[in-house]
């Protein structure tokens, strides 16, 4: 193979009715523009520390929670898992206050975040700035739901937010930034950083660019189990906050969804009195009955109880957090159509926006949990895909390689056990 410190080899897998001619196809990308132009992240320092001469990397569209654990402290570093969940609400609150500028829809946010998660499965904290990450999960995540930037574009809103001054000598009406007042060589240098970091999410999700969304799916199954119009919309604010936290990544779109439904309908229901049915819709205590004395109607979608429960408790404990911080960033209101424009009188918030108050208090919220904990199912038993220990799978020569030059790196489109199989 010609050039192999500059190539990737990205195996896809296809489906079953395109499998004809494809069997056996290996896909070769060269990326050596690319790597060019990007950092060589953790170059080995001689040739006999280098990697092996080839390696594979398997997409895992999802990691259970046992995976998601380990791969998180080992990527921490010193940090605790509090500090390490500060730095993750204020880089997700960047990416909210950058969209909200610009106007992307919710799907590029959502997947931006989700991006910025996973990234930090495989990076270490550390040896990255959360702003320099969020901007290449944001540019990213653009290229993928086709609402592209340019890397300069979002600098200049970066800019806007994190420096109030430059607002100030800018002449732009918006409140935006006018990049050409700007230091060529720091506008250089950060555009050189996003798209290194973006060549490194690139190969953490190795070359999948799949994605898809709850939001759809609160509807429609809101629909199908007699929700309520409000109890739906509800869902709908909670689902966009769940991209705060690593369920996203631990779970398909349509369990998150049934999950933001069900908690949803506990928050709503929880120490209140029952209420009359509308339209002959079921009311919160009908529909937490529903999934709690589940008479097997979950199977239908796919999902089980003790899933929906612990998306419930993650979410809980993100409401709580604001609840007893409330300038964590970890509001549950967050808009769901974010306008073009802020007000530049804001400008110097934006970075780290105060939310307004939680309507839930943190000892109601103990309380609920509480009362979850004696009823709920035990949760079920999830091992990693391939082997029962996580380490096997993500502390290897695999993970070692990313980001590095070194060798051949053969990306595939699934799993391991699933990737080139149908």
């Amino acid at each position: 193979m010609a050039s192999v410190n500059s190539t990737y080899t990205i195996v896809a897998r296809l489906e079953p009715g395109h499998l004809q001619d494809a069997i056996g196809r290996v896909f070769l990308v060269d990326l050596s523009q690319l790597l060019a132009r990007t950092m060589d992240y953790g170059r080995h320092s001689s040739a006999s520390q280098s990697g092996p001469a080839s390696s594979s990397k398997f997409h895992h569209p999802y990691f259970t929670p046992a995976e998601v654990d380990y791969l998180s402290a080992k990527q921490r570093g010193k940090l605790s898992a509090t500090q390490e969940d500060k730095v993750r609400q204020t880089a997700c609150s960047f990416i909210e206050s950058m969209s909200a500028r610009i106007g992307f829809p919710r799907r590029t946010i959502a997947t931006a975040q989700n991006l910025y998660h996973r990234f930090h499965l495989f990076f270490p904290r550390k040896d990255f700035n959360y702003v320099d990450v969020a901007h290449a999960a944001l540019f990213v995540s653009t290229k993928m739901h086709d609402t592209l930037k340019k890397p300069r574009e979002l600098l200049a809103v970066s800019y806007a937010l994190r420096y109030p001054d430059l607002v100030a000598k800018s002449k732009n009406p918006g409140g935006e930034v006018d990049i050409d007042i700007v230091d060529p060589q720091v506008v250089e240098n950060d555009r050189q950083r996003l798209l290194a970091v973006e060549r490194l999410i690139l190969e953490a999700i190795c070359f999948n660019f799949t994605s898809r969304m709850p939001f759809p799916y609160v509807i429609k199954l809101g629909k199908a189990i007699g929700a309520s119009k409000e109890l739906t919309q509800f869902a709908w604010r909670i689902a966009i906050d769940v991209h705060r936290t690593l369920a996203p990544l631990q779970y398909p779109p349509h369990v998150i969804a049934l999950g933001c439904l069900y908690l949803a309908a506990l928050l709503s229901s929880f120490e209140q009195p029952p209420s009359a049915s509308q339209n002959g819709a079921l009311t919160s205590h009908g529909l937490v009955n529903k999934f709690t004395k589940d008479g097997g109607w979950l199977k239908v979608y796919h999902t089980q109880a003790e899933d929906l429960e612990e998306i419930a408790h993650t979410f809980i404990d993100l409401l709580i957090q604001v609840a007893q911080h409330p300038s964590a960033n970890t509001s549950p209101s967050t808009p769901s159509s974010p306008s073009p424009h802020l007000p530049s009188s804001r400008s110097q918030q934006s970075l780290n926006p105060h939310p307004p108050p939680s309507p839930f208090k943190s000892d109601q919220l103990i309380r609920l949990k509480i009362q979850m904990r004696e009823t709920e199912h035990t949760p079920r038993p999830r091992q990693p895909l391939g082997t029962a220990d996580p380490s096997a799978l993500y502390g290897g020569d695999n993970a070692a390689m990313l980001g590095k030059n070194e060798g051949t790196m053969r990306f595939l489109f699934g799993p391991p056990g699933v990737a080139g199989h149908v």
